[in-house]
């Protein structure tokens, strides 16, 4: 694993900044990029595409993740410099019914170890399980080589109310694997999909190594207010307020 990236699992402050897996614009990859790397996240992740894989290595020194579900493509990124992958992000696919269930998951997994063995291999667990067979399933997922284990669940939560009260409840299902996750499992757990710089802290004390963060940062129509949101979650990262809960 990038040394940047054990350090930041090791001292459980990571922040990956996503710009969308069916983000192929190369103009809006790029202002995520620059936001993440301005900003001080860990590292990026990028659609599996070499063309964005090499783009984002001109404007980042950050590692660079490529999410996709099809192990074919992650050879090509890898080849064109990404630092780690990610078999996930399925937040995009539910909208169109898609669902990815454990045994689907799972052989994904398998086959993208067998084309690349070395690489750093972070995978989702799909939400839509129940939240056993998501621990089942992640225990199975390490068995199969993943390096890093990614939570999700922000999709599935309907908040009933605004503010603070609201963020939390966006959260829950997302702090809820990654609490349960966390305590199966040896390898980081990143806690992602609904995540904000309320809630940041929240999943540190559920157990989490780190958090990804995509549309809070990605959605934004301003450069400055991109960055700003990326230093937000920094420092609700960096609080220390987490730790009288944990």
């Amino acid at each position: 694993m990038h040394s940047t990236l054990q350090r930041a699992f090791t001292n459980r402050c990571a922040l990956k900044v996503i710009s969308g897996l069916h983000n192929f614009d190369a103009s809006r990859t790029a202002a995520v990029v620059k936001a993440a790397d301005l900003g001080g996240a860990t590292f990026v992740d990028i659609a599996a595409d070499p063309a964005l894989v090499q783009l984002a290595k001109t404007l980042t020194n950050l590692p660079i993740c490529v999410s996709a579900v099809e192990p074919e493509k992650f050879v090509q990124a890898v080849a064109a410099g990404a630092d780690l992958i990610e078999i996930g992000n399925f937040d995009s696919f539910y909208a169109e019914g898609r669902r990815f269930e454990a045994e689907e998951v799972l052989a994904l997994t398998r086959q993208t170890r067998a084309l690349l063995p070395e690489i750093t291999l972070s995978v989702t667990v799909p939400h839509i399980l129940q939240l056993d067979q998501q621990v089942q399933l992640a225990e199975e997922l390490v068995k199969a080589g993943a390096d890093i284990i990614q939570t999700e669940g922000g999709t599935s939560s309907h908040p009933a109310h605004p503010g603070t009260l609201g963020l939390i409840e966006k959260a829950a299902p997302t702090l809820a694997a990654a609490l349960e996750i966390s305590r199966a499992v040896s390898v980081p757990v990143l806690c992602a999909s609904g995540i904000s710089s309320v809630t940041a802290p929240l999943a540190i004390a559920s157990g989490a190594a780190g958090v990804g963060v995509g549309s809070a940062i990605n959605q934004l129509n301003s450069e400055v207010a991109m960055i700003a949101a990326v230093r937000s979650l920094v420092e609700a990262l960096a609080t220390d307020h987490y730790r009288a809960i944990a």
